[in-house]
C-alpha cells in the first residue's frame, strides 16, 4: 500500500498546476491531503480524479478558503470518521480518518502557531487535547498511519537553521518535546526509520528563494504505530513535486 501526505496549499491551486498528471503518475493507494481551502462542489475537476480510480472522502473547514483535510483512495473502506469529537479543531476541519482491514490511515493538519500568540496557545491546547485522542485511538486502531502537517520540526537535523529558529513556533522547546512524547507513546516516525541524513524538508517559505536554495523544515510526516514497523518498505521525500508550499511525502506498506 502507497500512502502519499501532501499538504497542498489550497486544492484548486495545486489543480492548476497539472496536480492531476502528478496524481496519476505516483499512482499511489491512499493520498492524505491537508490546507485543502475548499469544499468539493467548487471543484470543476473532481471527475477527473474519479476517473484514476479514487474514492474521495473530504472534510472542509467551516470558514471558507481556510484549513481542511481530505482522503482520495482506490480502495473503499470498511469506515470514514470525520473529525476527533472536539467542536474547535472539527469546525476547521484538522482530521479525517479511513479504517481498512489491515490499516488505519489518518489525514491531519495540525495548527500554525506563527500568526500570533493566540494561534500559538490554540496550538497547543490542540497538542495537548488531540495527542490524548491518538493515544486513546491506538487502542480502537492498533495499526494506525498518521498522515498530515504537523508544523513541528522535531529534530535540529530537520531544519535548515536550528539555531536563528531556536524562538520560531514550530521548532520551539515545547512542541518538540511533545513530538518526542508522541513518538515514546507508541509511534514511528516512517521517514527517520529509512533515512538519517541531513537536508531533508518538506516545507520552504517561499520568501528569499528558500526552496532553490533548499532551506527548509521537515514539518510533514507519516507517523506508524509500532504494530506496523514489520510493514514498512520505503519511505521517501518527493521535493520534485511543485504544487504547494510544501512536498509530499510517501510512506509503502507491505501487507
Amino acid at each position: 500500500m502507497k500512502i502519499i501526505t501532501y499538504n497542498v496549499n489550497g486544492i484548486r491551486s495545486a489543480m492548476s498546476k497539472n496536480w492531476i498528471d502528478w496524481l496519476r503518475a505516483t499512482d499511489a493507494d491512499v493520498v492524505c491531503l491537508q490546507e485543502i481551502k475548499a469544499t468539493p462542489d467548487v471543484l470543476t475537476d473532481l471527475h477527473l480524479v474519479e476517473q484514476l480510480g479514487y474514492e474521495h472522502y473530504w472534510f472542509p473547514a467551516e470558514k471558507k478558503g481556510y484549513s481542511g483535510t481530505a482522503i482520495l483512495t482506490k480502495k473503499t473502506p470498511k469506515h470514514v470518521e470525520y473529525g476527533c469529537g472536539i467542536s474547535d479543531y472539527d469546525r476547521e476541519g484538522r482530521n479525517i480518518r479511513v479504517d481498512f482491514d489491515e490499516v488505519s490511515v489518518m489525514s491531519a493538519y495540525f495548527p500554525s502557531g506563527s500568526s500570533g500568540d493566540d494561534r500559538q496557545a490554540f496550538k497547543y491546547r490542540f497538542l495537548d487535547e488531540f495527542g490524548r485522542y491518538l493515544e486513546l485511538l491506538q487502542s480502537q486502531c492498533p495499526k494506525l498511519v498518521v498522515s498530515g502537517d504537523y508544523n513541528i520540526c522535531h529534530r535540529p537535523i530537520d531544519i535548515h537553521n536550528p539555531k536563528s529558529n531556536a524562538t520560531s513556533s514550530g521548532f520551539l522547546p515545547e512542541e518538540r518535546e511533545w513530538m518526542e512524547n508522541f513518538i515514546e507513546s507508541g509511534y514511528i516516525d516512517t521517514f527517520r526509520h529509512m533515512n538519517k541524513e541531513p537536508h531533508n524538508y518538506t516545507w520552504w517559505s517561499f520568501r528569499a528563494n528558500a526552496r532553490a536554495k533548499n532551506l527548509g523544515w521537515r514539518i510533514d510526516y507519516n507517523m506508524a504505530t509500532k504494530a506496523l514497523e514489520e510493514n514498512i518498505k520505503r519511505a521517501a521525500i518527493l521535493p520534485e513535486a511543485r504544487h504547494s508550499d510544501h512536498c509530499p511525502v510517501l510512506l509503502e506498506l507491505a501487507f
